[in-house]
């Protein structure tokens, strides 16, 4: 080749690639656009399936939190319907004085029955000690030596947990009200005091 035909083809090259850089640069911008489009949807599908995601799992545990609570209490219809069998048996041990086989045969099937609500998480509620109205039902009141004190229970009260299935019916102590004035005083009066 000769010196003129080289530069003539070096030119044409230079040339084709000043077309080709301007060719980019233009189509570069809308290029630039579509890929800050696709970005910014690729972001929006992500945070969609991160708040989906998050939602699934919210439900998940919630639908966990609910089927514990469901075991927790399913057998509380039955213990409510067992009680009157468990009245019945403690009603029929205060009603003996003899300490027979019988009687310790019965005293065998209570046991059990107790052993089994107790598996459920049943119990009696406590009934030694001050009235609380949370567990126990009072059905009267009789004179003591302090206010709120249970002095005889009626029918024993069960509760699963803090849940009553049945509350204790009880009598509760009152103290007498100390005489020296019958005279109604008003409260305000006390206030000033």
């Amino acid at each position: 080749m000769t010196g003129r035909s080289r530069e003539k083809v070096k030119a044409e090259e230079e040339k084709a690639q000043a077309e080709a850089a301007e060719g980019t640069g233009c189509e570069e911008a809308p290029a630039k656009d579509e890929l800050a489009e696709a970005r910014e949807l690729a972001d929006q599908y992500l945070n969609a399936a991160k708040r989906i995601q998050a939602d699934f799992d919210n439900y998940r545990k919630r639908s966990l939190r609910d089927t514990e609570e469901f075991r927790k209490h399913a057998a509380d219809g039955l213990a409510t319907d067992l009680l009157a069998t468990l009245d019945d048996l403690d009603r029929a041990l205060d009603s003996t004085g003899e300490d027979s086989e019988f009687i310790q045969g019965i005293r065998k099937v209570r046991q059990n029955l107790m052993k089994t609500l107790a598996g459920y998480g049943i119990g009696e509620v406590p009934t030694d000690g001050a009235f609380d109205p949370r567990f126990h039902e009072a059905l009267c009141t009789v004179e003591g030596e302090e206010d709120g004190r249970i002095a005889e229970v009626f029918q024993k009260g069960y509760a699963s947990g803090d849940r009553v299935l049945r509350y204790s019916k009880v009598k509760v102590t009152k103290a007498p009200e100390k005489s020296g004035s019958n005279e109604a005083v008003d409260p305000a009066e006390e206030k000033e005091e």
